[in-house]
């Protein structure tokens, strides 16, 4: 995996939408919610729950005209990244759980209710997969964190029993560099005893202080639906900041 800032293809112009096609505004999330805001409050703020499938990209080219804020869902093959978009949006098969990790290498494109994007980003890491795609998913995801305008955040999903693997390590590389908003969900917790669960997000965030100094971290259960309050808070709070206009005279 190249780092993203060594990609040498530019993203090409975006193609031109048809003229009835309606535009996305950005969401207005002038109102912070509090920390102790219910999972619903969370949720509506981003307008999770009305989650619906937009598009689909195989190049960069085909990537719609940035605009409204983009939260990224990005993780391993077999990670449980299908199952955390599945869960934080209250949705059974929005974003497909595919019985054969790796499959689908398509950037995948969701409204959302508050006027902002979910993205699913194609998973790495398939030790099966051919040189071709794999060289295709590193300059397809590569030049869309170098690059995206409206990109507001990535999550970047591990198993919580085998997190910040090699390939793990290069793509935070890659937001690191990029100056990417990252946060990490720690997947499948409850394959662990608490006690472990907290030792390994204690050691998890102390090497992302290291590694990529801002990036936050948590534990997430898709099977017991627990971390998603903290997930949409989180995720409401820098969709917020990627939406906040910039200071007059910049």
């Amino acid at each position: 995996m190249s780092a993203a800032k060594n990609v040498k293809t530019r993203i090409r112009k975006p193609r031109e939408k048809d003229g009835n096609e309606k535009r996305l505004k950005a969401a207005d999330f002038s109102a912070a919610r509090p920390a102790a805001a219910s999972r619903r409050s969370a949720a509506s703020t981003l307008g999770l729950q009305k989650a619906a499938y937009a598009l689909s990209v195989h190049d960069p080219g085909g990537l719609p005209a940035p605009g409204a804020p983009e939260i990224a869902f990005a993780g391993r093959s077999n990670a449980g990244k299908s199952s955390a978009i599945n869960t934080l949006t209250g949705r059974r098969r929005l974003a497909f759980v595919s019985k054969t990790p790796g499959r689908t290498q398509l950037i995948n494109f969701f409204t959302l209710g508050a006027g902002a994007y979910l993205v699913d980003l194609p998973g790495y890491g398939y030790a099966d997969a051919p040189g071709a795609v794999r060289r295709h998913w590193e300059m397809l995801v590569g030049e869309y964190i170098a690059h995206r305008d409206s990109l507001a955040v990535v999550v970047v999903v591990m198993d919580a029993r085998h997190p910040l693997t090699a390939l793990d390590r290069q793509l935070i590389g890659w937001l690191r560099d990029a100056g990417r908003s990252t946060h990490v969900l720690l997947t499948k917790e409850d394959k662990l005893s608490k006690q472990v669960a907290q030792r390994t997000l204690s050691t998890v965030r102390k090497e992302l202080a290291a590694l990529c100094p801002g990036a936050s971290a948590q534990l997430f259960s898709s099977l017991k639906s627990e971390g998603i309050d903290e997930a949409t808070r989180t995720l409401s709070r820098l969709a917020m900041h990627k939406n906040k206009a910039p200071p007059k005279g910049e």
